[in-house]
């Protein structure tokens, strides 16, 4: 039995990971689906105070709550970010690693830092114009190339705006995460707008990672939670 803590990306919850977590208790496995302050069931507490810590903070709030260890954690894009702060701060407890089509951050970037400049302006306007200066509108399930009409319907309905300081806090790490031994990325092969293209080069040529690429859009819990319930099988095997 292996112990898995999902973490989601922007704008989602918790709620995205069912149909994989369904799939890994069925095989006998221990799932946790924290959902990040302000967002999912946890919308109420939004607030222009939420920030990177917080995330980071509640993921670790999670593993220590339910006495966790020899986690395998996986993080969706911006969620790649929290499970690195979270990884650094509590290495012992993590087993292995894995970021699925997700960011990888340096010791004092920002989320914002690592997409391409020109996302960087829109996101800066899209906050002040439609986010009282501090929210981030939810992208639609079609940016994201879901490839289900009824989970385009899905995402559409259940994502939320997101606390822009989470994605302007620059990360404190030490470099523990690092030494991890199992270490992950799963590319989304379907996303052709992805901005996780050098995030996965660079794994994919490490010969310290296990890279693999599955064919979904880029939420690929939802597109293709069998083949990623193996994936996280197989990485937690690492």
């Amino acid at each position: 039995m292996a112990n898995f803590v999902l973490v989601h990306g922007a704008w989602h919850g918790g709620w995205c990971w069912v149909r994989v977590a369904n799939l890994l208790v069925q095989q006998g496995h221990r799932v946790l689906t924290p959902t990040l302050t302000g967002l999912g069931d946890r919308a109420h507490l939004l607030s222009h105070e939420v920030n990177l810590d917080t995330h980071i903070q509640d993921v670790m709030n999670s593993i220590e709550a339910e006495e966790v260890s020899a986690v395998t954690l996986c993080g969706h894009s911006y969620g790649g970010v929290v499970i690195t702060g979270a990884a650094d701060r509590i290495t012992d407890h993590i087993s292995s690693i894995v970021y699925l089509d997700a960011f990888i951050p340096e010791n004092g970037q920002a989320q914002r830092d690592l997409i391409p400049v020109e996302r960087q302006a829109d996101a800066d306007a899209l906050v002040k114009e439609q986010g009282d200066g501090w929210k981030v509108p939810p992208r639609s399930a079609e940016s994201f190339m879901v490839q289900n009409a009824e989970d385009r319907d899905w995402v559409n309905r259940r994502c939320v705006p997101h606390p822009y300081a989470t994605m302007t806090q620059q990360i404190n790490l030490t470099g523990n995460w690092k030494k991890i031994p199992g270490k992950t990325y799963i590319m989304a092969g379907l996303y052709t707008t992805s901005p996780f293209g050098p995030f996965a080069d660079a794994a994919e040529n490490d010969p310290d990672w296990h890279y693999e690429e599955i064919k979904a859009g880029h939420d690929v819990m939802l597109d293709a939670p069998a083949e990623l319930a193996d994936a996280l099988i197989r990485a937690a095997a690492l």
